[in-house]
């Protein structure tokens, strides 16, 4: 696999991984759970995908003999299509992280008002791209 990639994409595991380098704390992945994507004709052949800043710091390895070749050479669409996916799942576990950061008494039972958790957390978060 190439070396300093931003994003690696696992096809059999479903998982797409944003590295340390891409701005992830210690490359985060997630499973993403779309089979209807993930069974596109045109990724019948790729095992997984490292992706870069460049050519040469990119790849598409392949489930066959096929040599591996840059993520451009393999017209297969544009990255975003993964990052989009990964942004989407990074959201939903930024929104549970807050929903379950409460503060609690004793009991388990919040004592804090919606306006309060504003204050000590910031907003909810509503919207995140890498």
């Amino acid at each position: 696999m190439a070396t300093n990639a931003n994003w690696t994409v696992v096809f059999d595991d479903k998982t797409i991984i944003k590295n340390y380098a891409e701005g992830a704390s210690e490359g985060i992945g997630y499973i993403i759970s779309d089979d209807s994507f993930w069974s596109d004709s045109k990724f019948s052949n790729i095992w997984a995908i490292q992706y870069g800043n460049s050519i040469t710091s990119d790849e598409v390895e392949y489930r066959d003999s096929t040599p591996h070749s840059s993520f451009a050479d393999a017209n297969i669409g544009d990255i975003s299509q993964f990052t989009n996916k990964w942004d989407s799942a990074h959201l939903t576990k930024l929104q549970l992280d807050w929903d379950n950061n409460n503060v609690v008494d004793e009991d388990g039972n919040s004592t804090e008002t919606e306006a309060e958790k504003i204050t000590r957390l910031g907003a909810r978060p509503t919207s995140y791209s890498s």
